[in-house]
C-alpha cells in the first residue's frame, strides 16, 4: 500500500502512518507538498473539508499511489461556546475514485486567541506567541498545551485519519454495488 499525505507537516504524516500501519501490513507513507486551495486559516465546514479534499486529490495526482490523505484544521462556528468557535481537524482519504471523510474531537481556544484570529492572524502564530514554542503545530500542538499534555496533536490527528478510514475498513457495508 503506497500512500501520499498531502502535507509536509511531520505530525500529519506520523499520525497517518500510525493509523494505517494498523490496517495495512505492507505500507509506504510519503509526504507530498499539496495545496489546500483554501485560506491558510480555514473557517467553517466548507473551507475545512474542501481543504482536506483538495490536499488529498492534489497529493494523489503527484504519483502512483493507492491512497492519498488530506488533513485540514479549521474553526467551526459553534453557538453557546465560550468563544463561538471549535477547532476540528478533517481528514479526506482518496483512492482515485471515492473520498471518505473523518473528523477529530474538537476544542476551544482561549478567547484572546480567537480575537487575534478574527483580526487576521493564524492560530499557529498566536499559539506560538502564547506558549513561547516555535512551530507548536508541527510538534505537540496547541491541543497538548491546552489539555496539559493529556491529548497531543498527533493523537488528535490520528482520530480524523481513523474515522476517515472506517468506511474503507468496512467496504462490504459501505460500498455495496
Amino acid at each position: 500500500m503506497k500512500v501520499a499525505v498531502g502535507s509536509k507537516n511531520p505530525v500529519k504524516v506520523k499520525a497517518t502512518k500510525n493509523i494505517l500501519e494498523k490496517i495495512y501490513e505492507d505500507l509506504e507513507v510519503l509526504s507530498v507538498d499539496a495545496d489546500s486551495q483554501v485560506p491558510s486559516q480555514p473557517f467553517g465546514l466548507d473551507q475545512t473539508i474542501n481543504g482536506a479534499i483538495n490536499r488529498a486529490k492534489n497529493a494523489y495526482s503527484t504519483g502512483e499511489f493507492d491512497l492519498s490523505v488530506g488533513i485540514e484544521s479549521g474553526l467551526m462556528e459553534t453557538p453557546n461556546s465560550i468563544t463561538g468557535y471549535i477547532d476540528l481537524q478533517w481528514c479526506a482519504v482518496f483512492d482515485g475514485d471515492k473520498i471518505t471523510l473523518g473528523v477529530s474531537s474538537g476544542f476551544e481556544y482561549p478567547p484572546m486567541v480567537i480575537e487575534e484570529v478574527l483580526n487576521g492572524v493564524e492560530v499557529g502564530d498566536v499559539m506560538d506567541k502564547v506558549t513561547g514554542v516555535e512551530d507548536l503545530g508541527e510538534k505537540a500542538g496547541a491541543v497538548s498545551y491546552l489539555s496539559r499534555g493529556m491529548l497531543d496533536r498527533t493523537e488528535n490527528t490520528e482520530q480524523c485519519v481513523l474515522t476517515a478510514m472506517i468506511p474503507r475498513m468496512n467496504e462490504e457495508v459501505y460500498f455495496k454495488d
